[in-house]
Formats: structure tokens, C-alpha cells, sequence
């Protein structure tokens, strides 16, 4: 009795039509004019024009290996598989040459879009009613294949449970947006509940559509996630997140950023339009463009904090921002310091990250740590300005920052020196026990300049 094995949720842990509709849009983003006339062509049309014009990397696809292992036992045994899919003939070709273990493919063609009742209808035909097993996950279309089958296989769907979506979103991510309060702390105006109200509305405002981003910029990078020895575990590259969802989630995120963005300030608001098109431009260009992709990042961080000014009304000061400019610039070269060492494990003198080569690991740690340096040399001529003499009864005591904040620096490059920054320098910096302290004695020291 032959086997016909579903492909989509069944055979592998994700949507291969998103999938290749991602990859175009990635290589082509113009092409999302014409997606929809396509599709008014009918589902068959559709899928064939996407498949002539992106190729999925088929070995790095989240496959379900348990279920694999089961159907190649059962080939070994001398039944015979037959790959019964709804995706595009080529993409459903690619599949069986990686694998192997199918004697015969079934699925759309450019006429017939394979799915539901024209799979059934198919199956039928060729083996007869009640000739043939059918497996699958379960879904609505798959029920109607079942009526002819003689046994139905349920191969269930693993749950996508909260936990994946939640990592999918990087909460964890949110600290950055804590940036967001400096302007009211460094103003001393912390204690005033109005201006720390606006403050924490534009920390979740920023916070939804930061989480927006990451989902895109997932999206947009399921196939470069999957070849990263970190990065393959995320849930949309392990396929422990649905795609239909993430797609759901961006607009609704950044929707409601901008709701809230507008309940604050319409300065907020325009801010806000802001960084959503700076992201959507790093995600699907600037990330690849070395340098500019740096001081991108630098610039997203920086515009957390005029975030926080627009909501409050309390502008920073050219040190602040000069200052954060420096800084932020470290952190983003560290992080593609530390993707670059890890990066050489796995390819060797091939080692390539973003738009960065294994030859510019010298070069980025020169920059990187000379920016951070210069952050440095920024305090301390704020430290001796009449400025610091306006907010600090005794600013002599914050030159206790200066060691410790080139030590933080230091500590830091030193980690992604020795391929252990796997993460970005920011969440780094939470977990790790060393960074905390020296920020707890940097905060401690602000606080005796301002107190004794």
C-alpha cells in the first residue's frame, strides 16, 4: 500500500510558498507591486511564477527528522513513498532530490493548484479509492484527501506554544528601550509622575514596534538564521513559530506603537514613523553595506533617547548626545566583531558576516574600541564643564565613571575577542554578572555626585 506524505506541516516545520515569497521579496522588494496581480492568475499560476524565480536552500529548511527517519525505515522495508504536496512541482523536486526516499511526485504544475480535493481527486486517479495511506498534518484540506484514503496518518503539528512566540518577540530586547527614561533621569526631573508617565508610554511605544522589527527582520533573514550556529535555534528559523502569524503581528505591533507614540506627542509620533523606516531600511539593505550598517545601529540606539525627550519635553545636551553616539557605535561594531570570530568557526578563512569579510576583524576592533575610548574622553570633558556644575553639586566624584566605564568597554571586547559575545553587547551586558556590577558602581557613583 503506498504511502502519499504531505509536505507543508508535515514533512517540514513551516510554509514553503511564504518561504519563497520572503526569499523574492528579499531580492527583489519592488516585486510585492505585482504579487497580487499574480494571484489574481489563481493559487497554480501563482506558486509556479514564484518558484521560477527564488530557489529555497532545501538542506537548511526546519525538517520534522523524527518523521523523516520513520518514512526512510519504511522505504527500506520496500514501500513505496509517493511526495504529495500543494507547493510548486520545482520546489516539490528539490525536496525529493535532497531526500531520496520518494518514488514518485505529486503536486501543483502551474494548471492545478494540488490541494484539497484536486489532491484527492488526484490520489484517487491514480491508486484507486481507498488505494493508497495518506500523510498528513491534519488541516482542513488534508480531511478531504482522507475520505479516499484507507488509513489516515495524522502526523500532528507540534504546538507553538507561548514561549516560542515570546522569544520570537525579544522582550528581553525591551532594556534597550529603557534609554528612553535618560533625558528625565539626567535632568533630576524623575520624581515628577507626569513626565514618567509619558516616559513609560514611550518605552512600550517604542517597544512594539521594536518587536515588529525583529519579526521582520526574521523574516527577511530565515535562510542566513539557518546556516548561523546561534541564530538556526530562533523560533522562526526552527520553524517553532508560525509564519502566518509573524506576518499578523508586524502590522499589529507597529500599529499599535504608533497609537500610543500619538497619545504622548506628535514629536513622538513623527519619531516613531521615523525609526520603523530606518529598520525597514536596515533589514532590507543597509544590514549588508559595511560600515553603513554600523552606524545605523548606532543611530536606532541614539534615537531612543531623543524618543524619550520628544515624550518629555527635556531636549539632551550635545554631551549626551555626542557621548551616546560614541558609545552606541562600540556596541554596534562589538556585535559585528563577535558575529564575524563566531562566524570563522563554521567557515573557516571563508568566515563572512553581513557585509564584513574575516580580513576586517583588525580593522573593526580598531574602530570599536577607539570609539568606545572616545565615549570615554566625552565624559570626562562633560565632568569639567560648567554643565555638569549646573546638575552635580560635586562633579569631581563622577570622574569614578571614566575607570570603570573603560573597564566595561574593555571587558567587553575582550569577550567577543574570544568568540563569547554570542549575543547582542546589550543583552550581554544583562546577563553577564561582571558588566552589572561595574553598571551598579557607575550608578552608585552618580548618585554620591549628586547627593554629597
Amino acid at each position: 500500500m503506498p504511502l502519499a506524505v504531505d509536505l507543508d506541516g508535515t514533512l517540514v516545520r513551516t510554509d514553503l510558498l511564504i518561504e519563497s515569497v520572503l526569499g523574492l521579496i528579499r531580492k527583489q522588494p519592488w516585486i510585492l507591486i505585482l504579487l497580487p496581480l499574480w494571484l489574481r492568475q489563481g493559487l497554480a499560476v501563482f506558486k509556479r511564477r514564484i518558484a521560477r524565480q527564488v530557489s529555497l536552500d532545501v538542506s537548511a529548511l526546519p525538517w520534522r527528522m523524527e518523521f523523516i527517519a520513520d518514512l526512510e525505515r519504511q522505504r527500506a522495508e520496500g514501500r513505496s513513498l509517493v511526495l504529495a504536496t500543494g507547493a510548486d512541482e520545482g520546489v516539490a523536486r528539490a525536496v525529493a532530490a535532497h531526500w531520496k526516499i520518494f518514488d514518485l511526485v505529486l503536486a501543483s504544475d502551474g494548471t492545478t493548484n494540488l490541494c484539497g480535493e484536486a489532491k484527492r481527486r488526484c490520489l484517487a486517479g491514480r491508486f484507486g479509492e481507498k488505494g493508497f495511506d495518506y500523510a498528513a498534518s491534519g488541516a482542513r484540506e488534508d480531511q478531504q484527501v482522507w475520505r479516499s484514503a484507507r488509513r489516515a496518518v495524522v502526523v500532528k503539528p507540534e504546538p507553538h506554544g507561548w514561549a516560542a512566540r515570546s522569544s520570537a518577540l525579544r522582550f528581553g530586547q525591551w532594556m534597550k528601550n529603557l534609554l528612553v527614561f535618560v533625558p528625565v533621569i539626567l535632568a533630576h526631573r524623575f520624581h515628577e509622575p507626569a513626565l514618567m508617565w509619558k516616559s513609560l508610554l514611550a518605552f512600550i511605544a517604542f517597544g512594539c514596534c521594536a518587536s515588529g522589527g525583529y519579526l521582520l527582520n526574521d523574516l527577511i533573514d530565515l535562510e542566513a538564521d539557518r546556516h548561523h550556529p546561534q541564530k538556526r535555534f530562533r523560533p522562526l528559523a526552527a520553524g517553532r513559530a508560525p509564519l502566518t502569524w509573524a506576518l499578523a503581528m508586524i502590522p499589529a505591533l507597529v500599529g499599535a506603537g504608533f497609537l500610543l507614540g500619538a497619545a504622548v506627542s506628535g514629536t513622538l509620533f513623527a519619531m516613531l514613523l521615523g525609526y520603523v523606516a530606518l529598520c525597514a531600511a536596515y533589514s532590507w539593505h543597509i544590514r549588508k553595506v559595511a560600515v553603513l550598517d554600523v552606524l545605523f545601529l548606532a543611530g536606532l540606539y541614539t534615537m531612543r533617547i531623543m524618543a524619550g525627550s520628544a515624550a518629555t519635553g527635556i531636549w539632551s545636551s550635545h554631551w549626551l548626545l555626542a557621548f551616546s553616539s560614541f558609545l552606541f557605535l562600540s556596541l554596534a561594531l562589538v556585535k559585528r566583531y563577535g558575529e564575524l570570530v563566531i562566524m570563522r568557526r563554521v567557515d573557516g578563512d571563508r568566515a563572512k558576516a553581513r557585509g564584513y569579510e574575516i580580513n576586517d576583524e583588525e580593522l573593526l576592533a580598531a574602530m570599536g574600541i577607539a570609539s568606545g575610548y572616545l565615549a570615554v574622553v566625552v565624559l570626562a570633558l562633560y565632568m569639567t564643564s560648567d554643565k555638569a556644575a549646573v546638575f552635580y553639586p560635586h562633579p569631581g566624584l563622577l570622574w569614578a565613571l571614566c575607570p570603570l566605564l573603560l573597564y566595561w568597554i574593555s571587558h567587553i571586547w575582550f569577550t567577543a575577542h574570544r568568540g563569547r559575545m554570542e549575543h547582542d553587547p546589550i543583552a550581554f551586558a544583562i546577563e553577564d554578572r561582571r558588566s552589572r556590577i561595574l553598571l551598579l558602581l557607575m550608578a552608585a557613583a552618580a548618585v554620591v555626585a549628586l547627593a554629597v
